[in-house]
């Protein structure tokens, strides 16, 4: 596999190239080759830098955007259809070595294929060169994908957004119950209902009421979405 020309459009030259050519490799082609490992172990790897990557570099480069605004930007950045756009751009779907059934299904063309490979890419290069390495590469890549900071998603918490579509559906507000508490001290998990003026009850439970109150709020609006 000559990967130069790849090596050159991700940032990094590798200095144990085998990494680079297992996270080209979808486990339909490991199970018909012998000898081969799959990308699926690094793809696990590499998730995990590009999110600590994307998340670190979003809270140095807007400092006064709020929690809620990171979490979208960043959720926005990493997603399986942004991930798959900049594979293709990388020309990843060249180099990703696919079982023959696979190739014949247009494997080579899916969009959580190409996410998957360009995630184990990262990972490889995690391994090869440390996270400065990783990090080098991704904020490289990622450099012109940044929104402006004028352009910025609203930051709107699932309580507030839960208040707008109640207000706007049924003319009334939920209401949050703390329903009870378990586990030491130490260690509390809060239940919290929030009840929609129709009479549907939601639970969320986290590490404090306000968490727990923000995850029923996420639920009821996933139950209101999909209605």
């Amino acid at each position: 596999m000559d990967s130069a020309e790849l090596q050159i459009s991700i940032h990094h030259r590798f200095g144990q190239v085998k990494f680079l050519e297992t996270a080209l490799t979808h486990s339909s082609f490991a199970n018909e080759q012998d000898g081969f490992d799959d990308n699926e172990r690094l793809e696990f790897l590499g998730d995990a830098v590009l999110e600590l990557c994307i998340s670190e570099e979003g809270f140095r480069r807007f400092p006064s955007a709020a929690e809620g605004q990171l979490t979208r930007i960043r959720s926005q950045l990493v997603k399986e259809r942004s991930l798959a756009a900049i594979a293709r751009s990388l020309k990843l779907d060249r180099y990703i070595r696919l079982g023959r059934g696979e190739e014949l299904q247009g494997g080579r063309e899916r969009d959580a294929l190409l996410a998957d490979a360009f995630e184990a890419v990262m990972g490889a290069v995690f391994l090869d060169g440390g996270f400065e390495a990783a990090k080098g590469s991704i904020l490289a890549i990622f450099e012109d994908l940044w929104p402006l900071e004028t352009m910025l998603p609203e930051a709107k918490d699932y309580k507030s957004r839960l208040q707008e579509v109640a207000q706007e559906r049924f003319r009334d507000r939920p209401i949050y119950v703390l329903a009870g508490t378990s586990g030491p001290e130490h260690e509390k998990i809060f239940k919290v209902d929030v009840t929609l003026p129709e009479g549907e009850v939601f639970r969320g439970t986290s590490t404090s009421v306000k968490r727990a109150e923000q995850e029923s709020a996420k639920i009821a609006l996933d139950y209101l979405c999909d209605e």
